[in-house]
């Protein structure tokens, strides 16, 4: 990091004698450290971090300034973050829908369980409460939010078919009738 920081000839007066040779008169120095900062757990893309006494020099010997930090968070592959809440999308098995099941789920912090109930259709979202991200304003944390997209799988063998031509039999109806109020 590039900052100012007081001359240590004249002490940020500018002046020793006439004047300091070793800030020209300015009574700071130009100066390149690298600093080591901690980022709270929470911040997002553009929270604004004070770190206090950081910053530039003052004039004439004043206290050094603050020196703020605009973070920029990049994006996960997986989870996505809206405010405090973190989402993601998991696919369950068409058996795990209908039966109903405990899987596990990632979350930010490692795995969860969660329960699936018998019947749960594709698209449908459950709460994971206090499993989002830390709040910078709170000592709360946000929830996970798990949408679960059903994958059918591919039937390549007779008995599976048949299995699923059964299945239907006991259970006619029409899902688009129900849908679309045809």
């Amino acid at each position: 990091m590039r900052f100012t920081s007081t001359c240590p000839q004249c002490g940020g007066t500018g002046q020793v004698g006439k004047q300091c040779t070793q800030c020209n008169g300015e009574g700071r120095l130009r100066k390149t450290e690298n600093l080591e900062i901690k980022i709270p757990a929470g911040v997002q893309t553009g929270s604004r971090i004070r770190f206090a006494g950081k910053g530039d020099a003052g004039i004439l010997g004043g206290p050094p300034g603050d020196l703020y930090i605009v973070s920029t968070v990049s994006p996960h592959p997986f989870f996505e973050r809206v405010g405090d809440n973190i989402y993601c999308k998991v696919p369950i098995t068409v058996t795990e829908a209908a039966l109903g099941a405990k899987i596990e789920v990632p979350t930010v912090d490692g795995k969860a369980m969660l329960k699936i109930p018998p019947g749960t259709q594709s698209g449908q979202k459950f709460r994971l409460r206090g499993k989002g991200a830390p709040s910078l304003r709170a000592t709360t944390r946000g929830d996970q939010f798990v949408e679960v997209k059903i994958v059918v799988p591919r039937v390549a063998d007779e008995r599976s078919k048949e299995i699923l031509r059964e299945l239907a039999r006991l259970n006619p109806g029409n899902p688009r009738n129900e849908a679309l109020h045809f």
